[in-house]
């Protein structure tokens, strides 16, 4: 296992919705483990957005998972420690944590026909959410779907309860599942992918219902994505992630107009400009994502960058930065 980055990485002042400190996720694996999450600190505060962005294979999803406790099996949290609102969560009952997971904390999955079940109507899925978690009666818990399905756009609404999943485009089934996650009004959520094979004039609707849920409610919120657009529109902080490691952090501005990363600085010259000269190359990352089995210590971009010395495969790499500074894990910028 190599040295994992770790340090003092806070956020836009506090106090913390969410604290996650030294988070390690491991599968046990023939020869030894394969850790997808590697040490990773970070800070959401109250009524904040932080993207996590990075290529695929990052260790971004898997991450989200951990913080909901849901990291599928075999795999299990290693080592680190998730607070939410100062409450452990890692190591927690799990009576504990269902108990948690939607009325405090919810999740809008990457793949919603995924997750939906296609044999009962969207109407059956939210409204068993809220009878479990409120202990509402039939009649109270449909009404109170009807009232989140036509917050979140789907008309009309009480019709709509009726159908099935495939009944619905990517983006309708997407505003589903926001309405499953924002059900129980939790004081934070999770996204993972939101807007992953909707077009884009469906992505802008999507990102813009976002916008005002959490504008409204006033939610603290953790979006994953590839796309750098998403996280400049929709965060206040941005944690870029690689290998299973935060190798930068800091406010949306300072990182994306000012990166220190050498790979944060690559991640950024791969996105299409529309100042771009007619003709001109889209710049891409050489190289593959080290495989998590067999990395060594060491920053885990080595094998892939152009600024990279001797030291950097043997050197501890730390994000070390008092709170709410901006952070690169790189020693040499």
């Amino acid at each position: 296992m190599s040295a994992p980055i770790s340090g003092t990485v806070g956020l836009s002042g506090g106090p913390w919705m969410v604290e996650v400190r030294g988070l390690t996720v491991a599968f046990p694996a023939q020869g030894g483990a394969i850790r997808p999450v590697r040490g990773v600190t970070f800070g959401v505060a109250g009524a904040r957005t932080l993207g996590i962005v990075g290529e695929s294979g990052s260790g971004k999803s898997m991450t989200l998972r951990a913080v909901l406790g849901m990291v599928p099996r075999p795999g299990l949290i290693e080592s680190g420690s998730v607070l939410l609102g100062g409450q452990e969560l890692v190591g927690a009952p799990p009576a504990l944590l269902q108990s948690i997971r939607g009325s405090q904390i919810g999740m809008i999955f990457q793949d919603p026909m995924a997750s939906l079940n296609p044999v009962l109507s969207v109407g059956d899925q939210l409204s068993e959410v809220i009878r479990v978690k409120l202990g509402l009666g039939h009649r109270a818990a449909a009404d109170r779907a009807a009232e989140l399905f036509d917050r979140v756009g789907i008309k009309p609404a009480r019709d709509r309860l009726r159908a099935y999943p495939h009944e619905f485009s990517g983006g309708m089934a997407q505003r589903v599942m926001i309405a499953i996650a924002i059900a129980l009004k939790p004081k934070v959520l999770l996204a993972d992918e939101p807007t992953t094979a909707l077009d884009v004039s469906v992505q802008d609707q999507v990102l813009e219902l976002l916008e005002f849920l959490r504008d409204e409610d006033g939610m603290s919120m953790i979006i994953v994505s590839h796309d750098i657009g998403v996280i400049a529109r929709m965060c206040d902080d941005v944690a870029v992630m690689y290998g299973g490691q935060i190798l930068e952090l800091g406010s949306v501005d300072e990182v994306l107009r000012q990166p220190r990363h050498p790979y944060t600085r690559m991640l950024l010259a791969t996105v299409p400009s529309l100042d771009a000269r007619s003709g001109r190359r889209l710049a891409s990352i050489p190289g593959q994502l080290p495989d998590l089995a067999t990395v060594a210590a060491g920053c885990p971009y080595v094998g892939r960058c152009p600024s990279a010395r001797d030291a950097c495969s043997s050197l501890v790499v730390a994000l070390d930065a008092p709170m709410g500074r901006h952070a690169s894990a790189c020693p040499f910028v």
